[in-house]
């Protein structure tokens, strides 16, 4: 377990400002392009107004998580010290004794129902064992509630953690269901057959059933996972569905849920790319989601089922470079979703996939701050700029020399070595304290409302308690002097915790209410009290 520096103090710090005339603006102003290395920033002389206006509001936050895919059905059967103090990392909501967090608090975990490539082991094709998934669900239509053991160990220690909301998905239905008796496709075609459809549908509400008598009741369920992908390659499990197809399954699912009497809601529906929710574009009749499942015109419209949500779900894969592009995208999708009463928007799974425009590599297993910078950009504009409700982290803990991990692990079934990442850190900036109920408002920096890449502010409320939660990326190579103000009044800062490449959600000390120097490739959150 590598070690966390426990107290943050800015001393000697230079301050170096921005321009904000010249510099500071999400699209005409903003670079192109935000590379890797750092970016060097010019001086000025006054500290940084920053303004949070809490008459201005936009969505309410409901939820901030991980999935346990995969490693967590092998770590959930490690020795208990090890993987009590990784759940410790991901769920824990307490401080240490010097005043940190002991975790990022996650509001959600998304639990995987595998589809029995597992059992399957090497005739599932699937060669990579950490990427198989057990299934309860046995070839005679019996269910085998043992298995999956090490899952169901993480999501009971999430409800001990206080974890607010569980999420059940998954990538394939049961091999036992599936066209080509595998958790992968053939030829692009969805591995379901239409008369399946309430066979699977019955198959979920069982599982959920036995999970709440458990003491796990599932507050929202998943059954498609990027179904814009073919899935023909036995990597992992996954099907496709084309938008028809999806309306039958979440149809019969409603009806199953219902019959069983459970309150659990639907999820859908988990698109491969954001903008697969408002275009065809190369995915038609698997694109344009929005009107398809919320316009009432469409023959696939499912918006008025008792269990399905008012949100729809999508992933920010390969859409978040460059920094201009992104925003561009955001834009759209927001003014989209906004054209359907009462719907909003969750991003319900990302990690550093890809090459990201020669900005930063998916490859390679990075614990650094580098990659958390990046994460934490990506977080700001999925909830400033496309007004997200949900902000949800793919793989929590990882085996793998990849940037998709919160916690990485020895890629070992029975013990190993575990250690925390910079990227962790960075979602707990803003997970740790931006609790469900918490709404975003609308933030100034020097009285304008653009902002650009390399310095980045965003403000929540409680509605109820006023308590408010600024939280800053400084992507820049120096310190940023700023002056926090709430409706124009100097702000009552009462604590900040900052991520940086010394620091791992650290304690920092605030010498003047109102003033904070953000450090250098950093992230902060502060505290205001009412």
């Amino acid at each position: 377990m590598l070690k966390r520096n426990r107290k943050f103090r800015i001393s000697a710090l230079s301050v170096v400002l921005f321009s904000f005339i010249s510099f500071f603006s999400f699209t005409s102003c903003g670079s192109d392009s935000l590379q890797t290395a750092p970016v060097v920033t010019p001086e000025i002389d006054n500290a940084i107004q920053i303004n949070a206006l809490t008459d201005r509001r936009f969505q309410e936050i409901e939820n901030f998580g991980a999935s346990d895919a995969w490693a967590c059905a092998f770590v959930g059967e490690w020795p208990a010290a090890k993987k009590e103090a990784i759940a410790e990392l991901l769920f824990s909501k307490e401080l240490d004794n010097s005043g940190n967090p002991k975790g990022i608090g996650l509001s959600l975990w998304r639990f995987n129902l595998g589809a029995g490539s597992a059992e399957q082991g090497a005739d599932s094709d699937i060669k990579d064992e950490w990427r198989r998934g057990e299934s309860f669900f046995n070839a005679d239509g019996s269910y085998d509630w043992t298995r999956q053991a090490g899952q169901v160990w993480f999501a009971e220690e999430a409800k001990k953690h206080g974890v607010e909301k569980l999420l059940a998905f998954t990538n394939s239905p049961p091999v036992y269901m599936t066209r080509n008796g595998k958790a992968y496709a053939n030829n692009s075609e969805t591995n379901l057959a239409a008369e399946n459809y309430p066979k699977f549908a019955k198959y979920l509400s069982t599982v959920l059933k036995n999970l709440k008598e458990r003491g796990l009741e599932i507050d929202y369920i998943s059954p498609i996972n990027e179904p814009q992908w073919d899935w023909s390659k036995p990597n992992q499990e996954g099907t496709p569905f084309y938008n028809n197809e999806i309306a039958g399954v979440i149809r019969a699912l409603d009806a199953a849920l219902e019959a069983d009497g459970l309150n659990t809601t639907i999820d859908l529906a988990e698109a491969g790319k954001i903008n697969y929710l408002f275009e065809d574009a190369d995915k038609p009749g698997i694109g344009s989601q929005i009107h398809a499942f919320f316009d009432k015109s469409s023959a696939d419209y499912i918006g008025d089922l008792n269990h399905v949500a008012r949100n729809l779900s999508a992933h920010s894969y390969f859409t978040t470079s460059p920094f201009k592009s992104s925003v561009e995208m955001r834009s759209k999708l927001k003014t989209e979703i906004e054209k359907v009463p009462g719907l909003s928007l969750w991003m319900s799974e990302y990690c550093i996939l890809g090459g990201n425009s020669g900005e930063i590599q998916g490859n390679g297993k990075d614990l650094g701050i580098t990659p958390a910078l990046y994460v934490a950009r990506v977080i700001h504009n999925d909830l400033a700029v496309a007004n997200a409700s949900a902000w949800n982290w793919w793989t929590a803990v990882s085996g793998y020399d990849y940037k998709d991990g919160l916690v990485y692990v020895d890629k070992n079934n029975t013990d190993g070595n575990y250690s925390d990442s910079k990227m962790l850190w960075a979602l707990g900036n803003y997970s740790r304290f931006i609790r469900p109920g918490f709404e975003r408002v609308e933030v100034s920096i020097d009285g304008k409302f653009t902002q650009n890449e390399i310095f980045l502010v965003s403000a929540f409320e409680q509605p109820e308690t006023k308590e408010m939660v600024y939280v800053f990326v400084n992507s820049g190579t120096a310190a940023i002097e700023s002056a926090l103000n709430l409706n124009g009044n100097k702000a009552n800062t009462s604590k900040a915790y900052v991520t940086s490449e010394t620091a791992d959600l650290a304690e920092m000390e605030i010498t003047e209410a109102g003033k904070l120097s953000i450090p250098a490739r950093s992230i902060v959150t502060v505290l205001v009290n009412k």
